[in-house]
């Protein structure tokens, strides 16, 4: 019984306390009532969060945007995120590009030109989609993190304390018109005292009973003063408090400032080592396509079966076949005079090359051998040779050399 009583006498002091808040807002805002205003500094520290936030939130969101493009990834993984579940890993988009790129040229034959070259592209691609991922973890964690925890952490603070204040303040208004009240009719009543004492003297007969009840009303009036003034006191001193605490809370924006600060330096950086390994990516590339003939007279892995006129080659002028990347190709003139002739010289291959069946030789990159010319042979070949290992070689990836 007792609890109950207690829990009773609680809810009727906090509906007391909501509903002269309530009235003291509206006054306020209908400007009967007097406001106080917080000082200049701590206003500006309010301003000063409030603007942090704003930014903070917008930052943060277009970063998201920026690092995951497709809005129903982000849906995804926010979801996860608020389930404290780990989101499923998912391929990105060069990645899947890569990918595509390695299986066509599979499909074409990594022995043709074309095949050949979308199976680096797809590997590069591949590693361009590892950077990005990486990219995506980094700024997550170096940058997303921190601001995210400002705006679901310190920021919820700051606008728990900042409402308490409003509401010490609303108290504090609330105490400060109660007492003005009751001092406007404690004066009221003092002066009507004086006129009746005056009456006294002239009406002697006067009824004792109003002059009884006259001095206890002046009497609660004047408890009521001091009750107010009490109450102000107490008000005025949680205020104060309250005011000091959001005070300190807000000084900390500075040194949010100076951590977002180095989460921006950690974000840079993060897209610097991106960008710098795409770039370097690419170029390997382009040093790997440059040395691709720009001309091809056929397919690689054409068949001695399908004959090739032998006036093309000079048809087709020597510095078409050697305007890749600057590098030096080998000119149709110097493999005629090779076919022509029935001696032997070395040549570098310029890119792998995998052999089709067990006439041909394999290539790898780099690598110097022997071919020389053999009668009845297709005039896209070459037979080459390798220590004990012989085959049939495709003269567009050979480089004579002197």
């Amino acid at each position: 019984m007792n609890i109950m009583d207690f829990n009773v006498k609680k809810l009727a002091a906090d509906a007391g306390t909501f509903l002269s808040r309530a009235v003291q807002f509206t006054e306020e805002k209908l400007g009967q009532a007097e406001k106080t205003e917080l000082d200049a500094h701590l206003e500006n520290l309010l301003s000063k969060a409030e603007c942090t936030k704003i930014w903070t939130e917008k930052i943060m969101k277009q970063t998201e945007v920026l690092l995951q493009p497709n809005p129903n990834a982000r849906i995804e993984e926010f979801v996860y995120e608020k389930l404290d579940r780990k989101a499923p890993s998912r391929i990105n988009n060069p990645e899947l590009l890569g990918q595509y790129m390695i299986d066509a040229g599979t499909e074409f034959g990594p022995g043709t030109a074309y095949g050949n070259a979308l199976i680096k592209c797809g590997e590069t691609q591949k590693r361009i989609g590892t950077a990005d991922r990486e990219l995506i973890q980094t700024s997550a964690l170096n940058f997303l993190t921190p601001l995210r925890n400002f705006i679901e952490g310190d920021y919820k603070t700051i606008t728990k304390e900042r409402k308490l204040l409003q509401n010490k303040r609303l108290d504090l208004d609330a105490a400060k018109t109660r007492l003005k009240k009751a001092k406007a009719a404690e004066t009221r009543n003092s002066q009507l005292n004086s006129a009746r004492l005056e009456g006294d003297n002239i009406m002697v007969n006067f009824s004792y009973v109003l002059n009884f009840l006259h001095v206890k009303w002046l009497k609660i009036w004047a408890e009521e003063v001091t009750k107010s003034e009490q109450e102000l006191r107490i008000t005025q001193s949680e205020f104060d408090r309250q005011a000091e605490i959001t005070r300190l809370l807000l000084e900390g924006i500075s040194s949010t400032h100076a951590h977002h600060l180095r989460c921006l330096n950690d974000f840079v950086e993060a897209q610097m080592t991106y960008y710098a390994q795409c770039y370097q990516y690419m170029l390997d590339l382009q040093k790997q396509l440059g040395s691709f003939p720009s001309n091809y007279l056929s397919n690689n892995n054409q068949t001695s079966l399908t004959p090739v006129p032998s006036v093309l080659p000079t048809a087709i002028g020597s510095s078409a076949m050697a305007s890749t990347s600057g590098l030096a190709i080998t000119s149709p003139s110097n493999l005629s005079d090779l076919k022509e002739c029935s001696g032997s010289r070395k040549a570098r291959v310029l890119y792998d090359y995998d052999a089709a069946n067990s006439t041909e030789l394999s290539l790898l990159a780099d690598e110097v051998i022997t071919v020389f010319s053999v009668v009845g042979m297709d005039s896209d070949w070459l037979m080459g040779e390798r220590g004990n290992q012989k085959g049939k070689v495709p003269i567009t990836y050979l480089e004579l050399l002197n």
